[in-house]
């Protein structure tokens, strides 16, 4: 797996054969993977396309939250401008963890027509000097753009010789929109970074898993230290209710990445397990500390529903031989949630529902809608692969349920919203404008204030819900005096019919 070598991560495409065009049902997509070798979806595409995501911003979800940190973003001004609605937001959930921590601090290179032709490498220095002059940051973070990447501007080069007339460190990230199709490359381009840059004192690693011997096999996982990768999809809550949990069966829980400074990459080393929360953003990470270090780690559940949260704890557990203790854990938290549930189960039973978003999110939050007596009819995956296959385990005559993989794409959506006439819709915030046209009540997936993960998850998602479907006149309003946004004679079309899979094209 070592790809530290190249000065960027592989594009999922190639990496993991990641599909991101799909229509059909859940039993489909599932032998799918398994025939992923073949080709059954993973080099599927689109004859029309409409509002795909781009990885140079969904780099920045991360790379804005990390602390002591100064962010260049190297092209356009309109390239990343989104960090704007970040600045206030970032600064108060970095100093809900260090209450001295400065806000988001980024700069732009503003790349023109004449940089186009000459080239950016003089703003990037200049850039560079004024980011460590001004700030005195502990890293400067380089996110390469489309545009100087086009041009041929060799930041690795630059920024190398840069590194000896600064006193912070240079981090760059090649997050090039145009280079893939699945914007969730981005977490692996900004682990790159972080694995070439952050972690370099391998002497912080502990020593004791050398050894094949049950000796030191035993007092390795007595030291019982956890990284939990965080995401930019939790909260502070989530972080909370995962560490309660988790220091309930005795373990020390550090998070990273997001809203980590340097320091804490370089006692990253210093742990039992790397757990990942999604193996959509951790596998590129984790994968290579196991490689290069052989830290093991958990990467094939995500702690949302209690049936999925269960196994997290049991698989965490087990490696710690704590299973007696995650049993009563388990056993507790349960019996608190079903009283909890109850009066929500009134109101949301045989409410129809429709996911989208990411691909082991969704099928997470899928285990919620069914404990709760709610019918799952359809879901939408920004795209597919090998980490949403396991999420399935946790729900129940699901095979016939529609399935389409796309990122964004609303014109599919709406098609789908229209045909499929849920009662309620769980997706992105981004992603609510053509959809609140329906006049569907809508859940957010996620958001940085509220709480998904866990057991209190649980209950969370449950009292939202129940909120939410008892009040959306807004949309029903909506709904009356807006039409939608596409002709009727795309309503009467099949959904999926612009995809083409690989045996057509």
């Amino acid at each position: 797996m070592n790809f530290l070598d190249g000065k960027s991560a592989p594009a999922r495409e190639d990496r993991l054969h990641a599909s991101i065009a799909f229509g059909g049902i859940c039993s489909q997509v599932k032998t799918c993977e398994r025939a992923r070798a073949a080709g059954c979806t993973n080099r599927s595409n689109r004859l029309f396309s409409q509002a795909q995501g781009c990885q140079f911003t969904l780099s920045l979800a991360i790379l804005n939250s990390l602390r002591n940190a100064v962010i260049i973003m190297h092209g356009p001004i309109g390239c990343g401008i989104c960090s704007t609605g970040n600045i206030g937001q970032n600064k108060a959930f970095k100093q809900i963890r260090d209450p001295g921590s400065e806000g988001l601090i980024w700069l732009s290179t503003n790349l023109d027509e004449p940089d186009v032709i000459g080239g950016g490498e003089q703003k990037l220095r200049e850039a560079v000097i004024y980011a460590d002059r001004e700030f005195r940051p502990e890293t400067i973070i380089v996110c390469n753009g489309c545009v100087p990447a086009l041009i041929g501007d060799d930041i690795d080069t630059i920024l190398s010789d840069m590194q000896t007339q600064t006193a912070a460190t240079i981090m760059p990230i090649h997050c090039e929109g145009f280079k893939t199709k699945i914007m969730a490359t981005a977490y692996d381009a900004v682990y790159h970074g972080i694995l070439k840059n952050y972690i370099r004192h391998p002497d912080r690693r502990l020593p004791l898993w050398e050894s094949d011997t049950d000796t030191f096999k035993a007092e390795y996982r007595r030291s019982r230290n956890v990284n939990i990768l965080n995401v930019g999809s939790m909260s502070y809550s989530d972080e909370v209710e995962l560490r309660r949990l988790l220091e309930g069966l005795g373990l020390n829980v550090s998070f990273i990445p997001c809203y980590a400074e340097p320091e804490d990459f370089q006692y990253a080393l210093e742990t039992s397990l790397n757990v990942s929360i999604c193996g959509t953003h951790d596998d590129y990470f984790v994968g290579h500390l196991q490689e290069k270090y052989r830290i093991p780690f958990l990467v094939d559940t995500i702690p949302i529903g209690r049936k999925n949260t269960s196994i997290w704890i049991q698989k965490i557990a087990a490696h710690f031989d704590r299973g007696e203790e995650a049993d009563r854990l388990i056993a507790a938290e349960n019996a608190v949630l079903d009283d909890a549930l109850e009066p929500y189960r009134k109101t949301l039973a045989g409410k129809r529902v429709y996911l989208a978003g990411g691909e082991v999110r969704i099928l997470a939050t899928a285990e919620v809608i069914q404990d709760l007596g709610m019918e799952v009819v359809g879901f939408k995956a920004h795209h597919y692969d090998q980490f949403a296959e396991p999420v399935f385990a946790a729900l129940e005559n699901i095979d016939q349920v529609e399935f389409s993989v796309a990122t964004n794409q609303p014109f599919e959506m709406s098609n789908i919203l229209t045909k499929l006439k849920p009662d309620v819709l769980i997706t992105h915030v981004g992603g609510n404008n053509i959809a609140a046209r329906h006049g569907l009540p809508l859940l957010p997936l996620f958001g940085p204030t509220y709480n998904y993960c866990g057991y209190s998850g649980v209950f969370e998602i449950a009292r939202r819900l129940n909120k939410t479907v008892r009040n959306y006149e807004f949309n029903r309003q909506l709904s009356i005096n807006t039409p939608l946004p596409f002709k009727k004679t795309w309503y009467e079309k099949d959904p999926f019919s612009y995809i083409k899979y690989a045996e057509t094209v």
